[in-house]
This record gives structure tokens, C-alpha cells and sequence, in this order.
């Protein structure tokens, strides 16, 4: 059965690039920003877009890592990537965007071939089910957009 694989698969590109409840896909929302202003801390106490962006792609990451079922030193390395520092000669806006793309776009083709057995499965080296990794992606991504959304607003 493969109901509530198609249920996380649809919310997964509902967020991308569909037609998501809470407003624009991320897509739109990310494209839609100047990659002049993503290194630009507003108040200087939080984060910038071009860190929220890898913070993101970090867990998209692990999670497609996750879903391969790479091994725990893989996911270990990723983890390590949370938060890092910014090289504004390494981390561009136009890259950070393309990874996110990617990276959801693999974890959905990767879910494609899974069926609905799976979400029960336990994460490796986790203490966790995949239902409840892909559930936590899904909330992390709609948070964060919600971030990119108003920090954006903020640079005006």
C-alpha cells in the first residue's frame, strides 16, 4: 500500500513548487529574492537568508542520506554542516537554491519506490521512524520558508 507515501510525496512538491495551503511554494518564494541582500543580517540577532537556506539544505540532506539509507558516518558528516559558517566565495544564493530543488527532488523519486511499510522502519542511528523524519522535514521546510518570507520583508 502506498497511501501515506503518496500523501508525504504530494505535500513534499506542494511545498517546491505546487500550490501549498499556507501561500508560495518555495520555489517562488526563493527565486523571488535578490542575491545581493542574503548575506544581510537583519537586527544582527538573527539569521541571514544564505544561512537559513544551507541550514535547510542540511536537513534535506539527512534526509535524503536518511531515505538512501547511507551510512551513519554519512549522516554524522551532514549533521556536522548545521549552521556552519557562511563563505560568501563557496556558499552562493543561485547554489543553495539549486541544492534545496535537488535534494527534494531526489527524496521524492527515492520515496516513489517505497511503500507505505517503510515510514516504520527506523531511521539509522536514530531513535525514530521514517514517518516521523519525513513528517519533521516537511514542518522544517514550511518553517523556515516562513522565516525566509520575513526576513526577506524585512530587507524590504
Amino acid at each position: 500500500m502506498r497511501k501515506e507515501i503518496e500523501y508525504i510525496t504530494k505535500t513534499l512538491q506542494s511545498i517546491i513548487d505546487g500550490d501549498p495551503w499556507y501561500g508560495q511554494p518555495a520555489m517562488k518564494i526563493l527565486k523571488d529574492i535578490d542575491p545581493a541582500a542574503v548575506f544581510k543580517n537583519p537586527g544582527g540577532n538573527s539569521h541571514s537568508l544564505i544561512e537559513l537556506i544551507y541550514h535547510m539544505n542540511t536537513w534535506a540532506e539527512f534526509t535524503l542520506k536518511s531515505l538512501a539509507q547511507a551510512d551513519g558516518n554519512a549522516i554524522t558528516e551532514i549533521e556536522k554542516l548545521d549552521w556552519r559558517s557562511i563563505d560568501q566565495g563557496e556558499h552562493s544564493w543561485e547554489k543553495g537554491v539549486a541544492q534545496f530543488k535537488v535534494t527534494h527532488d531526489l527524496m521524492i523519486e527515492l520515496l516513489n519506490t517505497k511503500d507505505d511499510e517503510f515510514l516504520s522502519k527506523k531511521v539509522g542511528g536514530r531513535e525514530y521512524n521514517f514517518r516521523f523524519l519525513l513528517n519533521g522535514i516537511i514542518q522544517h521546510d514550511i518553517y523556515h520558508l516562513g522565516q525566509v518570507a520575513y526576513v526577506k520583508k524585512l530587507l524590504g
